[in-house]
């Protein structure tokens, strides 16, 4: 999960010279930090993200099939060129729809492989992702649904392959934790046939003093059953919130809970309770500046960032199918908890 800026120095003169073309087009520039007024947080945000709804077959275009008994021509040196330029263009270009945000230090990457979403992706074919969890997900504390997690994570998607038919399924319900989630599992989640499912869960377990024993049991037999069905998953934990925190050995013990069942079950985790906490012991971000008065969920900014930096692994595990490093499914780095 990396902030780069891949400028003139990687690339030649005529490669620069379309760079900075695309860092003239009219878009959206981002503050140098977080800020706590909404008004503010919009400028920081970029406006073309699309609400996550699921889109209808008949708005879908039709899917064009080269014909495999046709030879192809192969890329020659100008085509090779222009498809680099292309990429420099849209790498800069996506700078601006970004929030200031960077990969936390000390905290590894732990989303391991998503070998089924990166596959689909990389093969251009059409990818459906379900974000599932409780208010956090639905996008309480954001000041309008294109401002939620998953809203800004399909536009992210949607800019950096603006071919794929993307689509990212908010199925965040306000109170829940594992005990209501399950009961909704199958309709919302598993009937859907998803590529990749991003379950949050353990907040309310913790605020709800819930049986952490029971909560894991639950936790795990709907791993077990997502699995089942062949998608990708990665949890993610609880945040790093006042709310969150004035239980600290409850949030601790959620935090290894669900770091356990990722590596029991070799599945993703992203660890959001550690992500923030970098924030704003290390970035020295001011809690008010990611996280809304009531003292539990994130605004605007801290969806826009929690979304990019869960977006950066997905991409990246898309450029490793690309260039045939195809980690197996069962196997991922997660930090040891």
């Amino acid at each position: 999960m990396r902030f780069a800026f891949p400028f003139c120095s990687s690339v030649r003169r005529s490669l620069c010279a379309v760079a900075a073309l695309a860092l003239l087009a009219p878009l959206s520039v981002v503050p140098s930090r977080a800020q706590t007024g909404q008004a503010d947080q919009h400028a920081a945000l970029s406006s073309d993200a699309k609400p996550s709804a699921a889109r209808s077959d008949a708005s879908k275009g039709a899917t064009v099939e080269a014909d495999a008994a046709s030879p192809q021509p192969q890329p020659g040196v100008a085509a090779k060129a222009l498809d680099k330029v292309k990429q420099v263009a849209k790498s800069a270009s996506d700078i601006f729809h970004r929030v200031p945000c960077h990969q936390p230090t000390g905290v590894p990457n732990s989303t391991g492989s998503l070998p089924h979403v990166a596959a689909k992706l990389a093969a251009g074919k059409p990818v459906v992702i379900i974000a599932f969890g409780s208010s956090s997900t639905q996008g309480y504390g954001s000041s309008a649904p294109e401002f939620t997690y998953p809203s800004r994570l399909a536009a992210q998607l949607r800019r950096q392959y603006p071919s794929a038919d993307i689509t990212v399924l908010n199925r965040g319900k306000g109170g829940e934790d594992a005990p209501e989630m399950m009961k909704r599992l199958q309709t919302e989640v598993i009937d859907m046939h998803p590529d990749m499912v991003i379950w949050q869960v353990g907040t309310n377990a913790v605020l709800r003093n819930l049986d952490p024993s029971e909560t894991a049991k639950q936790v795990e037999d709907g791993v077990a059953r997502i699995q089942a069905d062949g998608s990708d998953i990665v949890l993610v934990d609880p945040q790093y919130s006042p709310r969150v925190t004035e239980r600290p050995e409850s949030a601790r013990g959620m935090v290894k809970l669900l770091g356990r069942i990722a590596a029991l079950r070799h599945v993703g985790i992203f660890p959001r309770f550690e992500v923030m906490r970098d924030w704003h012991e290390k970035q020295a971000i001011p809690i008010d500046d990611f996280v809304i008065a009531d003292g539990l969920h994130m605004n605007d900014w801290g969806y826009a960032c929690f979304a990019q930096l869960l977006g950066d692994d997905i991409i990246r595990s898309v450029g490793a199918i690309k260039i045939g490093v195809n980690v197996p499914a069962d196997v991922r780095t997660y930090r040891p908890m």
